[in-house]
């Protein structure tokens, strides 16, 4: 009786974990990546540079752009380019194409008044790089003692972003000035975000 009950024990610690992994995602954690974004790609480089301003962001004569004011409503762009793919910015996993990252330099979303305010990120960046998140939220969160914050007009997009376990990989924005990329490898998503400094 005890070699059975013995072998019970063995088999329910086997299958268990087992169990865990075929929910897909570290921990148990749904993937919910898309067919051809995420599940682990990691891109080979980051977006390139805009070639001109975008037609929508294309400022007239003598209009400068205006940043928007805080707490107010902003049309959130939807980003899914084929059916089944995520509405937040994202990289396709064939070919590196990067989905949203398409307003050119003018988009007052992402201007900053300071640029790189606390100094530039040297922890890498790209491929090669991937930081686990520690903690944490969009308005702050961390890794390796490096803070980042999302920005604003991103916040929708990060909305299923795990703050304690996804892994990130952070890109230069060749668009605009003061901030980076950090894309996520479990969604294939990404955010605009800004270096808070390290600790």
């Amino acid at each position: 009786m005890k070699t059975l009950v013995g072998f019970f024990l063995v088999f329910l610690m086997i299958s268990i974990p087992a169990s865990a992994q075929n929910k897909g995602g570290k921990g148990g954690a749904p993937s919910r990546s898309a067919p051809g974004v995420g599940g682990g790609h990691v891109p080979a480089r980051g977006p390139a540079p805009h070639p001109g301003p975008a037609p929508a962001a294309r400022p007239s004569n003598n209009v400068v752009p205006q940043r928007p004011q805080a707490g107010s409503q902003q049309q959130v762009r939807n980003n899914s380019d084929m059916k089944g793919h995520p509405e937040a910015p994202h990289v396709h996993a064939t070919g590196d194409k990067w989905v949203g990252h398409d307003t050119g330099p003018n988009d007052a979303n992402y201007h900053l008044d300071h640029p790189f305010e606390h100094g530039r990120f040297t922890g890498g960046i790209g491929k090669g790089h991937t930081f686990r998140i520690e903690g944490g939220g969009p308005s702050r969160f961390w890794f390796g003692g490096f803070y980042f914050s999302v920005a604003p007009y991103d916040l929708p997009y990060c909305n299923d972003w795990l703050w304690g376990t996804d892994q990130v990989v952070i890109y230069d924005d060749p668009d605009h000035v003061g901030w980076y990329l950090a894309y996520n490898v479990r969604l294939g998503t990404y955010c605009h975000v800004q270096y808070l400094g390290n600790s």
